[in-house]
């Protein structure tokens, strides 16, 4: 038996990857955090594909205790920013492809240089935000 193959845009349907290897669309609105909150619960063993659109620096740093985030720069130019050793690191993303792994339980930020498009894989359980300072 073959299953039937769909095809989704990133913009508007995000994925979640499964620790057994599943794959599940999630459509992206008003209420997509609370959804998967409610549908994955803590989020243990999972990840999350998102893409993002950005014009201005994110106003709040981020951690993912559960593993390493992929970040990748589709086009435009970021610094992205990681507290590391008690300072900060930048790391400059200009090339489109370019991409980093950050490490699991490293709080991170982003300074937007040119609007940019940027594709994230997020192990999302446990992670924590905090205002910028």
């Amino acid at each position: 038996m073959t299953s039937k193959v769909a095809q989704f845009s990133i913009d508007s349907t995000y994925l979640v990857l499964g620790e057994n290897g599943d794959s599940t669309p999630i459509p992206v609105s008003d209420r997509f955090f609370a959804d998967l909150e409610n549908k994955f619960g803590d989020f243990k063993g999972k990840r999350l594909v998102s893409h993002f659109t950005f014009t201005e620096d994110w106003d709040t740093w981020e951690m993912h205790p559960a593993g390493e985030e992929f970040v990748c720069l589709l086009w435009g130019q970021v610094d992205l920013i990681l507290e590391q050793d008690e300072a900060e690191n930048r790391i400059c993303l200009s090339t489109p492809g370019a991409y980093v792994l950050i490490p699991r339980g490293i709080w991170h930020t982003v300074k937007v240089d040119r609007p940019s498009s940027m594709l994230f894989i997020t192990p999302g359980q446990g992670t924590q935000n905090q205002v910028r300072r």
